[in-house]
């Protein structure tokens, strides 16, 4: 338990703090992270480039308290070649990489057609069974055909997590049946979550992670601001809140689970 009066031990399981949007004030990002009880940030790889990856294991060198991840995101799915691939498997062996991802489906934007983020999809699920590691799944619009192609590519022995979950307990329900966790970001602060904030309350706490994906989806009152780990606490309030537990208890049980899931 962390001294009476300090913020409860946090984990922001997914940050993108290795891109531009931070290029100038990182170390300040992580102190303040750290100064709001974020002990531990996961820094994933695959949002945009290929050196996003690179960048990842980089800044996770430069600290104890830093993970990384490799992927790519399936916008850019379209772009990926097989020499590419077999970088990420090469980069998958480094010791500060923690899981494979992101990775995922996304058919709201459908930057990259819908066959080829399936099978560069299909590829992450075969490198995260080779490499014994979990897998970050962005989902967005593809409940179903995610769980399809983890049922079918994965073999049921994946362990992973949804990132960023935006669905109704429907879908949380078919993802935690699949023994993946959940993770919520800011958006679960926002005005018209309810049906998130629902699937939130009927999560077990023992499968839920919290998340800024920062820069991106500043959680209230934060909403317009460049997003950063410390501000997962306000996430970890609204998680509190909607299942009517103490804060500390929370924490302490998405903390626990991330550790759990990311071997750190």
């Amino acid at each position: 338990m962390p001294p009476e009066g300090a913020p409860p031990r946090l984990i922001d399981s997914h940050a993108h703090i290795q891109g531009v949007e931070f290029s100038v004030d990182v170390a300040d990002v992580v102190q303040r992270a750290r100064a709001a009880g974020v002990e531990k940030i996961v820094v994933v790889g695959g949002a945009g480039e290929l050196s996003s990856n690179d960048a990842a294991i980089a800044i996770a060198k430069s600290d104890p308290g830093l993970f990384a991840t490799v992927g790519m995101h399936p916008h850019d799915a379209k772009d990926v070649s097989e020499d590419n691939l077999q970088r990420l498997q090469q980069l998958a062996a480094e010791p500060q990489v923690v899981a494979i991802g992101e990775t995922g489906l996304d058919f709201y934007y459908d930057h990259s057609p819908r066959d080829v983020q399936k099978r560069l999809f299909a590829r992450f699920i075969h490198m995260a069974g080779e490499t014994n590691l979990p897998l970050i799944v962005h989902d967005r619009d593809a409940h179903a055909e995610i769980a399809e192609l983890l049922r079918q590519e994965g073999g049921g022995a994946l362990r992973g997590v949804i990132h960023c979950f935006t669905g109704d307990y429907a879908a949380a329900k078919t993802f935690l049946d699949l023994g993946f966790y959940l993770s919520f970001s800011g958006i679960l602060t926002f005005k018209n979550a309810d049906a998130l904030r629902d699937a939130a309350r009927n999560a077990p706490l023992d499968r839920i992670l919290v998340e800024t994906d920062s820069p991106y989806l500043a959680p209230v009152p934060k909403r317009g601001k460049r997003n950063e780990p410390a501000f997962v606490l306000h996430v970890a309030e609204m998680l509190a809140e909607v299942k009517k537990l103490s804060l500390e208890t929370v924490a302490q049980a998405t903390t626990t689970n991330a550790e759990k899931l990311f071997s750190i």
